[in-house]
């Protein structure tokens, strides 16, 4: 007996991803063409289920697409009032004077603390008010390319079995079939690397480098909530050469939005983001923020920190890349939504062009990147994150400062990204173990019981969505060389060493898997491959988150 055929539907524009940057885009293309058909999909259960971010973002782009937003209700709620950026030590901390001055890209009057799910949740509400049709729960699995154009997407076949055969509920996946397709899943989308290869959009651009970062919300005692208050560090726990550090905001009703982010490019293969990220919380700098609350929610996302050296070719016959699918992120100011949001908006134009004129790639969107404040915001910040890099985190930090009250981000160079972030890990008898001290249940915790809190769930009856393209370099590589850094760097403990005695071999626990995709970036020798589970699969961060 065959199986059934897959369906397709036909659309105008097809977004793969309901972040920031697809939903805006969904809203510019009806706001510009009416009479376009837009079809955006989701991965995640709904809008904004997998949805991570710090997040304080500038309303810049989100002005520019609604300029009504605040009587539309958007839920940008709480202002910035006072902000802090401090160089931790191990016992204190020491305050960075003049913000505004010596780091004004950390500067965030104007801004808002927000949910960024619950943002997007509100933006879904305004495409669908325009027409857009959105599917949550349907994951893109397959780019469709015919004649070298790209057609469309494809989701996953429903109800295929561990075994990879058709079960009693097999459902074929659809076709997303459109005249363009815009790729919106954010940092290292699946369906992106797909295009990126095949269409080779990395020529000639410098390698890019990630973050990951690691978030939790607390609800803390009213008495101790200080709305507003937006609070970053460097320095202490990491080494000088390791680029990171944490935040702390508060915002809503008694909140805290706690997180961590490190750079990928660290060298210790024993250092584990999650461990760092919970000793900091006992640093007395954090730790009287949290004390007395509890925490609530828990999540975690990869971040595309190469900035503009990194961005590659953003258009190929039949779409484009767009937010951090492409890189639009500014590293030094932390903050991707509003960028995310223009490149949206900026492609949402230039297809409606390309429609009208019947060509086959929306390729004007370079030049309207180029030309508008996107670019400008990028290109002055583009030397920070690279001199971090070069200079480690204290000679970074200086020429940040030289860099923005002197040369106010036009230098006359430009600082590169030499290496990828899985080429740079240490053999594991060349590194000193970090101590981690052991969670509390209070202030810090274990990963699973971190996991739990994001809701995560996986249908146990399908295939591993995470695979090793070549099983057999696991020993002889990540665990004889490296004694298995994804245990380690993997912060929802996906990967486990069972046997380690006798014969250590790698389990993996997918259904823990929130899809960060730090797996699929740190690998040394890029064997894991995170492919798209079946849609609605993985975290389901709550309102607030």
């Amino acid at each position: 007996m065959s199986e059934p055929a897959r369906e397709s539907m036909e659309f105008d524009v097809v977004i793969v991803g309901g972040g920031p940057a697809g939903l805006a885009a969904a809203i510019r293309l009806r706001q510009l063409s009416p009479q376009t058909s837009v079809c955006l999909i989701e991965k995640g259960s709904e809008i904004g289920a997998h949805i991570v971010s710090g997040a304080v973002i500038e309303p810049r782009a989100l002005a520019e697409l609604l300029p009504d937003w605040r009587e539309r209700g958007a839920p940008l709620n709480t202002p910035v009032t006072a902000e802090d950026m401090l160089y931790l030590t191990e016992t204190g901390s020491i305050r960075v004077p003049m913000l505004d001055k010596v780091m004004p890209h950390m500067a965030n009057h104007g801004n808002f603390i927000v949910s960024l799910g619950e943002v997007c949740r509100w933006l879904a509400v305004q495409a669908e008010e325009l027409g857009v049709e959105i599917y949550p729960g349907f994951a893109g699995a397959e780019v469709l390319i015919e004649h070298n154009r790209v057609v469309g997407v494809a989701t996953g076949d429903m109800g295929v079995g561990r075994d990879g055969k058709p079960g009693p509920n097999y459902q074929p996946g659809m076709e997303l079939r459109g005249r363009y397709t815009l790729f919106a899943e954010g940092c290292r989308g699946s369906l992106t690397k797909q295009v990126m290869a095949h269409y080779d959009l990395r020529k000639e651009v410098d390698p890019q480098t990630y973050g990951l970062g690691i978030k939790e919300v607390w609800e803390i005692p009213a008495e101790n909530h200080r709305p507003g208050l937006v609070q970053h560090s460097f320095g202490w726990p990491l080494d000088d050469k390791t680029y990171g550090g944490a935040w702390l905001y508060h915002f809503g009703d008694n909140l805290v939005s706690y997180g961590f982010v490190i750079g990928l490019d660290y060298a210790n293969t024993w250092l584990s983001p999650f461990e760092e990220m919970q000793r900091v919380k006992l640093h007395p700098a954090f730790r009287k923020h949290l004390e007395g609350g509890r925490r609530i929610s828990y999540g975690a996302r990869a971040l595309s920190e190469g900035g503009l050296q990194s961005i590659p070719r953003l258009t190929f016959p039949g779409g484009a890349l767009i937010g951090d699918s492409a890189g639009f992120l500014n590293v030094p100011k932390i903050k991707g939504t509003h960028t995310a949001m223009k490149s949206g908006m900026l492609a949402a134009e230039a297809v409606v062009e390309a429609i009208k004129t019947d060509r086959v790639e929306p390729a004007a969107l370079t030049e309207k990147v180029r030309r508008s404040w996107l670019w400008q915001e990028l290109r002055a910040a583009r030397n920070i994150r690279p001199a971090f890099a070069r200079f480690g985190a204290k000679g970074g930090a200086v020429y940040a400062g030289l860099d923005a009250m002197l040369l106010r981000g036009r230098a006359p160079w430009t600082l590169h990204f030499k290496h990828q972030d899985n080429d740079t890990l240490r053999a594991a008898d060349l590194c000193t173990k970090p101590f981690y001290p052991k969670p509390d249940g209070k202030l810090t915790f274990d990963r699973l019981s971190s996991v739990f809190l994001s809701a995560t769930n996986h249908e146990e009856d399908q295939p591993v969505h995470l695979r090793l393209k070549n099983p057999s370099l696991w020993k002889t590589v990540n665990w004889d060389v490296f004694r298995a850094p994804e245990a380690r760097y993997c912060p929802a403990g996906v990967y486990e060493v069972a046997d380690e005695q006798t014969d250590p071999h790698l389990q993996i626990n997918a259904q823990n898997c929130v899809h960060c995709k730090t797996c699929d970036i740190k690998d040394p020798t890029q064997n894991i491959d995170w492919t798209t589970p079946e849609g609605g699969g993985g975290p389901n961060y709550p309102a607030g988150m």
